[in-house]
């Protein structure tokens, strides 16, 4: 067996095909949306590379905090032989794990970007001769069909990320995770804590304005992928904490009154001044509401970590 093998299970134009159908949907929407996966073109992913190093930013600072100082007692709790990482990118959090699973045979990053798993598999197996990579260019939110690999297995989802679906979305998600998992297999959760307001707010409205480019990147995307003529400078960068939902919404407001055309959809889009348009939401969490979540997906929350300062979580997770 080849110490790397690529999967390939979205079409070639699914990404396309979904930029299309998420950009028409969200901008015929009221009050209009888009999805924040379509940040993460080469320039975006660049963007948030550089937000995680911020000060203002400190999730990626305290999820590798407790994989430092967690990842002996999450790989003794698992004893995985497979982690599957979802959303993997650089997959560079995931050493610390890969690192302390000593009977772990292979890795199965999971992203739609052929690129980075191939970029981050290169530099694993330079590091760990022995491990077989096993990665999968898929969209992990449309249901996933894994290859055949030794158990038991670690399904990791890092980073917060879940905090960007919606709670319907949420519930959906782990429910198709929890289809992946046989007895003696795990999830590995990551979510970012309710905290003050200030702190949540200055981390998605950095005083730099990096954030603020990493928004208006999604306007750049449109416009190359779809000749659309978005003018990033008509629109400003707006983070506010939602209270009643507790989550944050990161939105782009529309300085001007303007009709933006997009061509590759036949569209002509009217935008009033000051109306925004929403393009993420990032839900905080906290313990007793993740553990309710993973209850109705299935699953039964068994261990249960924080950084020092209790920002952010680690959770682990068995099938009921």
């Amino acid at each position: 067996m080849s110490p790397f093998q690529l999967t390939r299970t979205l079409p070639l134009d699914a990404t396309g095909a979904a930029l299309r159908a998420d950009v028409l949907a969200g901008l015929l929407h009221s009050p209009k949306t888009l999805p924040p996966k379509w940040f993460y073109d080469a320039r975006g992913s660049a963007l948030f590379d550089e937000i995680t190093t911020l000060p203002e930013y400190y999730p990626t600072r305290a999820e590798r905090e407790i994989l430092q100082t967690r990842a002996a007692e999450i790989a003794a709790a698992t004893g995985a032989r497979t982690l599957i990482e979802l959303g993997s990118g650089s997959s560079e959090k995931t050493r610390h794990l890969i690192d302390a699973l000593a009977d772990l045979h292979t890795y199965v990053p999971v992203d739609v970007s052929e690129s980075a798993l191939t970029g981050a598999a290169n530099t694993l197996i330079a590091s760990r001769p022995s491990l077989n990579v096993h990665a999968l260019i898929a969209d992990f939110t449309r249901g996933l069909a894994l290859p055949g690999t030794p158990r038991p297995r670690l399904v990791a989802f890092l980073g917060g990320t879940i905090g960007n679906l919606l709670p319907a979305e949420r519930s959906a998600f782990l429910a198709s995770v929890r289809t992946l998992l046989s007895p003696g297999d795990a999830l590995l959760l990551g979510t970012d804590l309710v905290k003050e307001e200030s702190v949540l707010v200055s981390a998605y409205d950095d005083g730099s304005g990096v954030t603020a480019s990493f928004n208006k990147n999604v306007l750049h995307v449109i416009n190359r992928e779809l000749g659309a003529d978005f003018d990033p400078d008509a629109f400003s960068h707006v983070a506010v904490w939602d209270r009643e939902h507790e989550w944050i919404e990161m939105r782009l407001r529309s300085l001007v009154a303007q009709t933006v055309k997009i061509p590759a959809l036949e569209l002509a889009v009217d935008f009033e001044r000051h109306e925004e348009m929403r393009t993420e939401i990032s839900a905080k969490f906290r313990e007793e509401g993740v553990r309710s979540e993973l209850a109705a997906a299935g699953l039964k929350l068994t261990h249960w970590w924080t950084d020092e300062r209790a920002r952010f979580a680690l959770s682990l997770s068995v099938a009921r």
